[in-house]
């Protein structure tokens, strides 16, 4: 099994200590607690349930200290003519507080501190750090793609005086500059917390972008002759605290408190990214990362989160068709089942052949498995999916269930797959079920070859070569239109949840293939994905014990298991 990918993490703040030497003592707003050393003051408390309010800082970056809104109150122990602190009547030191606010993110905490959140002074100082932030800021919350998630919004609530004593004309900056491929810049909006410019050049390793001119008329720019366009640029539109960077993807099109969000998986690769899908009225409008320090972090690439349009392209299969005399026509899920289930019936088991897709869910691979077994068929195998790997979130792998479907016996890594083309022409194969919109026409299987088939069946979200020479085609679902749970590359099980209804009449792929069973076999006690879970909990060793809920938003680690033995050809 590959390690666990590695993400950079922020020197100033280090993990909980597990040696009790590590931890000291501090004092939140009058409470004694202990912290591990060298933690700063805004992780102290954000783990003490209390909230400081920051702009600049951000846990996967380096410190800056440019937005000034994290100040708290800063208390040393009171030390006594012997130069040891001064205890009190609870056994530990008095605190002297000093005169003058400190920023929390640059102030590691110290044995003995005393920490103030929300006294006199530092509500003051708050009041006086949103006034000076929005003294230049447009009104342009109507039209700005952040409202609804604006932090300057959010804070000039909570800690802003609702007034301003600014007479004077608003300073002018630069509005809808395009940055890159990807991201539109409006500089009036930027509060100068150089988020995006720290990710860029700390993460990414591409400094592009970068601050010009002093004071008030400082701006964020692209450096001359260069352009954001690396494959993490839109991570900068999450981080951006304000409405100054925006994804031209997702710009104008929805207010965000319409969306509704949902946990699920980025299913474009074998890292299988933690996302949260935004959909409105059965449409995807967004992915967004969710936070999952073992598999992402809190990035993903572009790829991954634009890489859902295709759920309403035009060519997306949405009923099933039938051959006839030549070409293809609407039918039933019945007739298309019976039809299915006639074809794979009057052929031997040992001349069908099925491409089971790592990119469908450990569920539609155990209904498959199921229906395999009692039709006594042994060719399965998967198609390779290379993607295109970098050195961060990207893999090689670009199937998001490679590791499930060898898991459950479904794969052999495209061994078996590389010889059905001959295997084909020479008549050993006469029946194919393609699954999980996989090509085989692109992956090898010339349209010769498919012609000289007695049944081709496939089932897919779009039209491609393979459906298009199918006698019978089985619409089914996106990766947000389904649930289930899927094995990413480092071994990781996680849960995939379904968004928003596929359209028409296609339907999840486990109720296809359940259904297809039931008309081949009679077999069927499955009606339900709950039910799935748990017989195929049950039957994998690998699973035994896990529950739906055990996984959790945040997946569990299955540690180093045996790929399932796949059944030898007789």
């Amino acid at each position: 099994m590959s390690a666990p990918v590695k993400h950079p993490m922020n020197p100033w703040n280090h993990d909980v200590a597990k040696d009790e030497k590590d931890l000291i003592d501090v004092q939140v707003d009058g409470e004694w607690v202990k912290m591990p050393r060298g933690l700063n003051v805004v992780e102290v408390a954000h783990r003490m349930n209390k909230f400081i309010p920051h702009y600049c800082y951000h846990p996967k970056l380096s410190v800056v200290g440019n937005c000034r809104m994290c100040l708290f109150e800063m208390g040393t122990p009171k030390m006594g003519p012997d130069r040891q602190p001064v205890l009190g009547k609870d056994g530990k030191p008095e605190i002297a507080w000093m005169p003058r606010p400190q920023i929390g993110c640059a102030t590691s905490i110290t044995p003995g501190m005393g920490i103030r959140t929300d006294s006199a002074l530092v509500k003051d100082c708050r009041n006086g750090v949103m006034e000076f932030l929005l003294i230049n800021h447009p009104l342009d919350c109507p039209i700005c793609d952040q409202a609804g998630e604006c932090k300057l919004q959010e804070y000039s609530v909570e800690y802003g005086t609702g007034g301003s004593r600014f007479v004077e004309d608003k300073v002018k900056k630069p509005k809808n500059v395009d940055l890159g491929e990807r991201i539109v810049l409006d500089d009036e909006r930027c509060i100068l917390c150089s988020r995006c410019v720290r990710f860029s050049s700390e993460l990414t390793k591409d400094s592009v972008l970068g601050f010009v001119n002093r004071g008030s008329h400082s701006t964020l720019t692209a450096y001359p002759g260069k352009s954001f366009d690396n494959d993490y640029s839109l991570n900068t539109v999450d981080i951006c605290p304000v409405g100054a960077l925006t994804s031209k993807d997702f710009r104008f099109q929805m207010r965000v408190w319409f969306l509704k969000e949902t946990k699920s998986l980025c299913a474009s690769c074998g890292t299988g990214c933690n996302v949260t899908i935004g959909s409105r009225e059965r449409k995807v409008y967004r992915l967004t990362p969710r936070e999952n320090e073992s598999v992402n972090s809190h990035w993903m690439c572009d790829h991954g989160r634009l890489n859902f349009h295709y759920l309403e392209d035009q060519n997306r299969l949405q009923q099933p068709l039938l051959r006839a005399a030549g070409e293809q026509f609407p039918g039933s899920w019945v007739d298309a089942l019976n039809r299915a289930a006639e074809g794979l019936k009057k052929v031997k088991p040992q001349e069908i052949a099925v491409v089971a897709s790592a990119r469908m869910t450990n569920e539609e691979l155990f209904v498959l498995q199921r229906m395999l077994e009692e039709l006594g068929v042994t060719q399965v195998d998967t198609v390779n999916r290379p993607g295109q790997a970098d050195q961060f979130l990207r893999h090689a792998d670009g199937n998001p269930n490679t590791r499930g479907a060898e898991l459950l016996g479904m794969s052999q890594g495209g061994r078996k797959f590389s010889s059905w083309a001959g295997e084909i022409a020479a008549g050993k194969i006469k029946a194919l079920l393609v699954l999980g919109g996989e090509d085989v026409v692109k992956a090898g299987i010339p349209d010769s070859a498919l012609a000289k088939l007695e049944m081709l069946i496939a089932s897919g979200i779009l039209s491609n070569a393979t459906t298009r020479a199918a006698q019978v085609v089985l619409p089914g679902a996106g990766f947000a239109e389904k649930s289930g749970s899927m094995v990413n590359v480092h071994g990781r099980l996680q849960r995939l949840s379904r968004a928003i209804t596929a359209p028409g009449m296609a339907r999840e792929d486990w109720m296809i293939l359940r259904d297809l069973r039931e008309t081949l076999t009679g077999g069927n006690s499955l009606h339900s994905i709950e039910d799935v879970w748990k017989a195929m909990a049950a039957a994998v060793p690998a699973l035994q014990g896990l529950s739906w809920a055990k996984i959790g938003d945040q997946g569990i680690d299955l540690g180093s298991f045996q790929p399932a033995a796949v059944p030898a050809q007789p």
